[in-house]
């Protein structure tokens, strides 16, 4: 972990704080736990990935409560991958907009940012859909699924 990532993990892990303490919602160990190595990610995690993380520290039934908690509080974001898993990352309010690429031949989800310029392009793109169907886009998200550099090279 280098000091940019740590710097990163303990701001996520005080905005969390602030944001559950204003909600009436207790900043346990394991929810602390959870934060940080989401914030550490570097994509959406399934709570199998997850608890394999957090080496056990949190207990798998506690984790998927803390995982129902912080998803309740708003803290996390949960996507269900191709296969239907459940896959779990810090909302956007706290770690900024971004992209997943999915690799469909061992399931890695990383998150990807795209510049400015790209971002409005695709923003122009998805409210001209959304029009065109009669909805008015209030966001988006984007999964681009391919096969990975290690998928690739085995």
């Amino acid at each position: 972990m280098t000091s940019r990532q740590a710097e990163q993990a303990e701001q996520a892990e005080r905005e969390v704080g602030t944001l559950l303490s204003a909600r009436r919602v207790r900043f346990t160990a394991a929810r602390r736990q959870v934060v940080h190595a989401l914030a550490l990610a570097t994509g959406p995690m399934a709570a199998g990935e997850l608890h394999g993380r957090l080496l056990g520290r949190v207990p798998l039934s506690s984790l998927y409560r803390t995982l129902a908690v912080l998803e309740e509080a708003r803290v996390l974001a949960k996507e269900h991958d191709a296969a239907g898993v459940a896959r779990y990352e810090l909302a956007e309010s706290l770690m900024g907009h971004h992209h997943h690429l999915v690799c469909l031949t061992c399931g890695e989800v990383r998150d990807v940012g795209i510049d400015p310029p790209t971002e409005d392009t695709v923003v122009r793109l998805v409210e001209d859909i959304a029009r065109r169907a009669g909805y008015r886009a209030t966001g988006h998200r984007i999964d681009i699924e391919g096969t990975c550099a290690s998928c690739r090279t085995t």
